[in-house]
């Protein structure tokens, strides 16, 4: 069932997923749609998820599940990559490469490969200073807290 947000407990799951490209508005709305529809008939084992998302910058999908309630087991995370993937193929977006870094380049949001961050490192095009965003953070207090921060204090750090 999908309840907003602000109503999750800090301990909460939280999946993180980047696009590779910004959301167009128009595409914004229908994804915030697509989302409600499915997060509303999301269950595991039959019982319905509390779950809720955000959508961050117009490329970060968030979803998030309060565990107290229900955890979310292995078919029903499936189920939660499955409708990412229905994304990523109507919107032709990567959501699921983990091998990407997105941080900040002013007031700008940037994408690119890990290798060629790592080559901007190496190339001090961006610093341990430079804010990236950690997108293995596991719960929404961690997300509050350490999902936009600079490169020196994520794993993004062993590039410089």
């Amino acid at each position: 069932m999908y309840i907003p947000f602000e109503n999750l407990p800090e301990d909460s799951k939280i999946w993180i997923y980047q696009s590779n490209r910004k959301f167009s508005e128009e595409e914004m709305t229908e994804i915030e749609n697509e989302l409600k529809a499915f997060l509303e008939h999301w269950s595991a084992h039959g019982t319905g998820l509390e779950a809720s998302y955000l959508l961050k910058y117009n490329r970060f999908i968030i979803i998030a599940v309060n565990q107290k309630v229900q955890q979310a087991t292995g078919c029903s995370i499936d189920s939660s990559v499955a409708f990412i993937q229905s994304l990523e193929q109507k919107y032709k977006v990567d959501l699921l490469d983990k091998m990407n870094v997105t941080f900040k380049n002013g007031e700008h949001i940037a994408h690119k490969s890990l290798i060629d961050f790592k080559k901007m490192a190496k190339e001090k095009a961006v610093t341990a200073n430079t804010i990236v965003f950690n997108n293995l953070v596991n719960t929404i207090e961690e997300f509050n807290e350490n999902w936009e921060v600079p490169a020196g204090e994520s794993w993004h750090g062993r590039f410089f």
